[in-house]
Order: structure tokens, then C-alpha cells, then sequence
């Protein structure tokens, strides 16, 4: 399946592939176009558009397009992902709805790696998902020690 955002990625583009690509599309192929392009490109591509405004898989309320993504494919119910969503929350918007104390940490480290110089989106994709696997397994060792809402509340 193919996938549709805006380039120059930052937390919810980089944690959003991460998801597809782990939990929901193996075969994921993802595009990175100017903003204003990604409907249209969509369209032509017979691509599924996120983290883009007006599309299903984006920002609704307060929620970031990563927990759009945990809802509509029911894995709201793995209670590690639900975690790491409100950690990409955090990091991704003005941190209110769950004032998520390792959103901030995510923010900065997201901030860092656009700022090591790889050549497009792939490339930051492909180098920060290791963090994301990171976070998954500290989520899931949060559950596992019976505190789902982090180590830091």
C-alpha cells in the first residue's frame, strides 16, 4: 500500500511510518511532497494521505494523527502503543491533553535529528526508528510493571 505526507518530517511523520510499517502495512511504501501537493498526489498515487489537514489520519481535537492511526486500525487496545501515542502527543502538539512528561524529551530528540544533515525524509525515517522501537519497548516494560501511564507520573 502506499502512503502519502508532508515532507521534512518531524515526531508525528517519522512515528506515524514507524506504525504503518510495524503494525499494519509491511509493504508500506511511503511519499514525503509539499504540503499543498499531497492530496493531489494522493489521488494520483492511489496513496492513503496523513498527518495532512482535512484527512482522516490527522489531527482531531487535541489528538495527534499517530493515535488517529491506533483508532482507526484497533491498536488502541496494546496498551504500550496507547502509551506511546500519548508520548508522540506530547512531543507532537502543545502537550495539554495528557501532558505526557516524556513528550518533551521525544521533541528534542526529534529536533536533533533533523539537524544531523541525512539527504530527505527516508533517511531520518530510516535512522529514527530505532528510537521508536525504543520508546515501544519502554512502553511495554511500563505495562508490564502495571504502570501504564509512564515511569515519570
Amino acid at each position: 500500500m502506499k502512503w502519502i505526507t508532508r515532507k521534512h518530517v518531524k515526531v508525528d511523520r517519522v512515528a506515524c511510518p514507524w506504525l504503518i510499517k510495524r503494525f499494519i502495512d509491511r509493504d508500506a511504501e511511503f511519499h514525503f511532497v509539499p504540503a499543498d501537493m499531497v492530496m493531489k498526489e494522493a489521488e494520483r498515487l492511489g496513496a492513503t494521505p496523513f498527518d495532512v489537514k482535512d484527512a482522516e489520519l490527522g489531527h482531531h481535537g487535541k489528538e495527534c494523527t499517530f493515535e488517529a492511526i491506533l483508532k482507526k486500525y484497533d491498536l488502541i487496545g496494546d496498551p504500550a502503543l496507547a502509551l506511546l501515542g500519548k508520548i508522540v502527543n506530547g512531543a507532537d502538539t502543545d502537550n495539554t491533553l495528557w501532558n505526557q512528561p516524556e513528550g518533551p524529551g521525544l521533541k528534542a530528540i526529534a529536533e536533533g535529528f533533523c539537524r544531523l544533515g541525512y539527504k530527505d525524509d527516508h533517511e531520518i525515517n530510516a535512522a529514527e526508528w530505532l528510537v521508536y522501537d525504543a520508546l515501544y519497548a519502554y512502553c511495554q516494560e511500563m505495562v508490564r510493571q502495571g504502570r501504564p501511564a509512564g515511569a515519570f507520573k
